[in-house]
C-alpha cells in the first residue's frame, strides 16, 4: 500500500525498496504470514510516535481497580461492624472492588450460618452502593463475599468542582 492507503499491487522487494527511497518512505511489513507478505510504505517515525501517543492517552484514561479487603470475625459487635460497613463504602466510593472476609477461629467453624448471616447484612447495608460480585462462599478457615460500585454510582467524581 502507498502512503495515501492505495494499492500498488505485487511487486518485487527491490521495486517496492526503490519506490519507498523515491518517496523517502520506509517499507513496513505488515502481514508476514500472507502470501505473498503485504507491506506498507510509511514514514516510520512518525508512525512509532503516533502510536506512542494513543497508548499515553488510554494510560490516560484507564482507571486500575483494586481488591481490597476487609477482615471481620463472627462476634463483631454492631458499632465495629458499622464502622467496617463505613470503610468498605470508603473504599468502594474510591473505585475499588472489596473482599469482605469472616475469619473463623477455633470452634467458631461449627457455625458457618454465623458467617453467611454477617455477609448478608453488610451486602445489604450496602445496596444502595454495592452490588455482590461474588456471593458468599467458604475457602477454609475464611468465608468471603465480594463486593463492587453498583454501575450507576460514581466513583471520585470532578463534578462541582470549578476548574481555574
Amino acid at each position: 500500500m502507498g502512503d495515501g492507503g492505495e494499492q500498488l499491487g505485487i511487486m518485487s522487494l527491490a521495486q517496492a525498496r526503490e519506490i519507498a527511497r523515491q518517496q523517502n518512505l520506509d517499507l513496513v511489513e505488515v502481514a508476514a504470514t500472507a502470501v505473498p507478505p503485504v507491506c506498507r510504505l510509511l514514514d516510520y517515525g512518525k508512525y512509532k510516535y503516533e502510536q506512542t501517543k494513543k497508548e499515553r492517552e488510554a494510560r490516560k484514561n484507564q482507571r486500575v481497580s483494586l481488591l481490597r479487603e476487609v477482615r471481620l470475625r463472627p462476634r463483631i459487635d454492631d458499632h465495629d461492624f458499622e464502622a467496617k460497613a463505613r470503610s468498605v463504602k470508603k473504599l468502594l466510593g474510591g473505585g475499588d472492588k472489596v473482599k469482605v472476609t469472616v475469619i473463623f477461629r477455633g470452634r467458631e467453624i461449627v457455625h458457618p450460618e454465623l458467617g453467611l448471616r454477617l455477609l448478608d447484612r453488610m451486602g445489604n447495608s450496602l445496596k444502595e452502593v454495592a452490588s455482590v460480585e461474588k456471593q458468599p462462599s467458604m475457602e477454609g478457615r475464611r468465608m468471603i463475599m465480594i463486593l463492587s460500585l453498583l454501575g450507576g454510582a460514581k466513583a471520585r467524581t470532578t463534578e462541582g468542582v470549578k476548574q481555574a
